[in-house]
């Protein structure tokens, strides 16, 4: 069986370029809707090429005291630049940010997963208190 977590890269989104950023705005209330911003590449930004990209941004809440984390939501960036006339000739290129909104009684953890076609799947995690 092959163990996921092994395959999680992570590191402090200051020197990375491949780490979700979470931003929450405002104070985290209980019981009320939440926004977060989860974005690649807010100091250092990411190639967005048709052969190196960001391909998505998932995020997860795991509530304390729960067994299993909860999806929130999964943001697909598809436009890369690439055309029917080949890789990177397309004047279309998406930016790999998305906004999330959820609420929540109780306090616990985001989780950002994202992935580059490239370099793999990276972490962050960020704790929600009342």
């Amino acid at each position: 069986m092959v163990d996921m977590n092994e395959f999680y890269q992570s590191a402090d989104w200051k020197s990375e370029k491949h780490v979700p950023v979470l931003s929450i705005e405002g104070p985290v209330k209980k019981g009320e809707w939440v926004k977060v911003s989860a974005q690649i590449g807010k100091e250092i930004g990411h190639p967005n090429k048709t052969e190196h990209h960001i391909a998505w941004i998932k995020l997860f809440f795991h509530p304390k005291g729960e067994k299993y984390p909860y999806e929130i939501g999964q943001a697909n960036f598809n436009a890369h630049g690439a055309s029917v006339q080949g890789p990177d000739t397309s004047s279309i290129y998406t930016h790999h940010q998305a906004l999330f909104m959820f609420k929540t009684d109780k306090p616990g953890t985001l989780i950002a997963e994202s992935y580059c076609n490239i370099h793999g799947v990276w972490k962050n995690e960020h704790e929600i208190s009342f």
